[in-house]
């Protein structure tokens, strides 16, 4: 027999073995892991499934996306999450490493929507940037102050070496770690936007891809931007704490936060609920959970927690995840992700 053959056959095994026998070893609560930015808007949901449900609250782990994707792909059974939370889409190939350990199921449901924020503490006032700007103050490498198409180690010390329009303050930014969506969203979106404001980077895209993404993608190391961990509530304190510095966050914790801290210009637009709704916000991403399909049915309450969090009065316009800042999605694109619930449609391609 073919080794592929014998590699399939294993895992048919586990799989339904984890189906058969799920009644005696499964857990009897929900494992949700993943992006801190999701984390509260699926603690509102599990708070308000717990009591209003004979099932167990689900425990809920802030991870980072990178980090929970890690953990839900790593495999089928008990010992792993059932949900993971994410600020960005999953990868090719976090959806490969899935594959590969006999995840095949997965269901993607999009939740929302979110801006990324830059925000500062209201002790002083907000900053006015464009991605431009963010760009030259974060990038590790960037063009030559001096003119030509050559790239250089960020010499920029202040807001105002990057902007004369800007504050002659320390460039000093709290924001998450590589294992976080945010942290993946806001370089794209903002380092990347900014980037390519410059013709000749914008033209490496074509000739080298991979040095293109270098370039836009690379945070400088020198102290600058200090990693501030999953935690955002602990970059709120410590913006307090520092007037001078910026954290980089999701828009849910600027808008429960709105007494301590202010969003900054971003390309003219500051970030507000009706400016990420409408798209006029720049730095705005969707946000998603995953599903094993292989638990649903074994680990107790999870379509009935999947139901609760795609019923209209958590995820709707006028819903209770809206008052805790997420954007809600056009009402044919809330059908479309209750279908996948309803059907238990599992993603096939990430086409």
């Amino acid at each position: 027999m073919k080794k592929s053959a014998v590699l399939l056959l294993i895992t048919l095994f586990l799989t339904s073995s984890f189906s058969i026998a799920g009644a005696q070893s499964a857990r009897d609560y929900i494992s949700i892991v993943g992006s801190s930015t999701v984390y509260p808007f699926a603690t509102v949901v599990a708070e308000q499934y717990g009591r209003s449900t004979s099932f167990k609250t689900p425990k809920i782990e802030s991870t980072g996306s990178g980090g929970g994707l890690k953990l839900f792909c790593a495999g089928v059974g008990v010992e792993h999450p059932d949900v993971t939370n994410a600020s960005r889409r999953i990868k090719q190939s976090e959806y490969d490493r899935c594959a590969a350990n006999g995840v095949k199921g997965i269901i993607e449901v999009k939740i929302g929507y979110d801006g990324i924020v830059m925000a500062n503490s209201k002790k002083t006032a907000p900053l006015k940037l464009t991605r431009k700007d963010i760009f030259l103050a974060l990038a590790k490498d960037v063009p030559d102050p001096n003119g030509g198409e050559k790239l250089v180690p960020n010499p920029y010390k202040t807001w105002k070496d990057v902007n004369p329009a800007l504050p002659a303050k320390s460039i000093e930014v709290l924001g998450p770690p590589p294992t976080s969506g945010t942290r993946d969203a806001f370089v794209e979106l903002a380092m990347e936007g900014g980037a390519k404001k410059f013709d000749w980077i914008k033209a490496m895209k074509k000739k080298d891809k991979k040095m293109y993404k270098a370039v836009c993608h690379t945070v400088r190391e020198d102290g600058a931007y200090v990693e501030a961990g999953e935690n955002d509530n602990l970059i709120v304190q410590k913006l307090e704490a520092n007037p001078n510095a910026l954290g980089i966050f999701g828009f849910s914790f600027l808008d429960q936060n709105m007494d301590k801290i202010q969003g900054s210009f971003v390309d003219g637009v500051q970030p507000t609920f009706d400016a990420i709704a409408d798209g006029q916000y720049p730095v705005s991403r969707p946000l998603f959970f995953y599903v094993k399909k292989a638990h649903v049915g074994v680990i107790p309450g999870i379509q009935e927690y999947l139901e609760e969090f795609t019923s209209d009065k958590a995820w709707g316009e006028e819903g209770y995840l809206s008052e805790k800042g997420m954007i809600p999605m056009p009402t044919e694109e809330r059908a479309k992700y209750r279908a996948n619930i309803e059907n238990q449609q599992i993603l096939m391609s990430l086409k």
